[in-house]
């Protein structure tokens, strides 16, 4: 065993210094080789980062990953957002559920805690649906490949350094012939030709072993056809599973918004203003200060409270009553009478018109 290991490393050292030669595998197989290997770098890839998008929490990855190696159940936790689900209702009964903001706590937590459960099972259609197959394939499959292939390099190693054994003893036998001895011809050209002889033999059964495995490992590599023909349906399911996820979801808020919506009461805070029923925002221009009540065209900049404020972002005027704006820029603005508390009115130069508080930083 020792002397067979030491021969290896000498071919194999001998190789890489190209000192001896090396049997060659043909573009067929050598191509199998390099698509598994890719096979492998990508599975591998998109196996780690699907294990990300179902569990963002790295801490979390290794512990399922221990009890799965200790062959125990992962201990069932609450997710995201059933947590925060649970947390709105337990808020919702401290604040009072009869109230305009415990009551939208309680239908807000529940639908989290519903969302949570969906999330709950997709996760786990994800993870045998499509996990469990790429974790199949890189810990059984592929590590089956693996093996057999390191027995083919170890044959062909075996394989050449019969070859280079036998072409030693014809050298030497040739020598031999040359530059006859009359005294000890017979014997030594004896000795040399039964050396040549048991290489010639020896290289025969190294040959046998290394076809052998060369077919049994070309078989598992053109298994990789058919590993990516599983792997194909598993994506598509995967996918499936996440139309199902995220349709699920989108339902889900939409009878939110729909419950929320015959319940005004909850926005007594905020007359007017539902974003649940589809509800000007407070940017938006139909929740400013109503034109036939209000025309800036007639307001007037009062003597005092007149403020100097710094544009954050750019706003496009919905119409003549606003003020367009560039980020960085200086305006004026002040407020009067009866106007929206989310608008101001802002002046550049001989232009006026309303502005959102939100896209200004006042300076004093």
């Amino acid at each position: 065993m020792f002397s067979e290991k030491l021969c290896f490393r000498c071919q194999f050292t001998g190789e890489k210094f190209g000192q001896v030669e090396k049997t060659e595998l043909d573009a067929h197989f050598e191509n199998l080789l390099s698509r598994a290997d890719s096979t492998k770098n990508w599975t591998e890839k998109i196996f780690r980062q699907t294990e990300v998008l179902l569990q963002p929490n790295p801490s979390s990855r290794i512990e399922e990953f221990l009890y799965e190696k200790l062959d125990r159940t992962v201990p069932s936790r609450p997710n995201n957002e059933e947590l925060l689900g649970h947390y709105m209702q337990d808020a919702a009964k401290d604040f009072g559920p009869g109230t305009p903001y415990g009551s939208t706590l309680i239908k807000v937590g529940d639908c989290e805690r519903r969302l949570g459960s969906v999330q709950r099972e997709f996760l786990q259609t994800s993870a045998i649906g499509f996990l469990t197959p790429l974790r199949n394939f890189l810990e059984g499959d592929w590590r089956t490949i693996s093996k057999e292939r390191r027995l083919l390099e170890n044959r062909r190693l075996d394989l050449d350094s019969c070859k280079a054994r036998l072409k030693k003893a014809k050298l030497a036998e040739s020598k031999a012939a040359a530059v006859p001895d009359f005294q000890e011809t017979r014997p030594r050209n004896y000795v040399l030709s039964a050396s040549a002889s048991a290489a010639e033999h020896e290289l025969r059964l190294a040959q046998t072993e290394f076809d052998r495995q060369a077919e049994v490992t070309r078989l598992l590599l053109e298994g990789i056809s058919s590993t990516h023909v599983n792997h194909l349906r598993c994506l598509h399911e995967f996918v499936e599973a996440q139309t199902a996820y995220y349709k699920q979801c989108h339902l889900h808020m939409q009878d939110l918004q729909k419950e929320l919506d015959r319940f005004p009461n909850a926005f007594a805070g905020n007359p007017g203003h539902s974003m649940a029923s589809g509800g000007s925002s407070p940017l938006d221009p139909a929740s400013a200060v109503e034109t036939d009540t209000l025309k800036i065209e007639e307001v007037q900049a009062p003597a005092t409270g007149t403020r100097k404020a710094k544009v954050l972002y750019d706003y496009d005027a919905a119409d003549t009553s606003e003020l367009s704006l560039l980020a960085d820029e200086l305006i004026t603005v002040y407020t009067v009478p009866g106007m929206d508390s989310d608008w101001l009115v802002g002046e550049r130069g001989n232009q006026k018109g309303k502005v959102p508080v939100t896209y200004l930083e006042l300076l004093s």
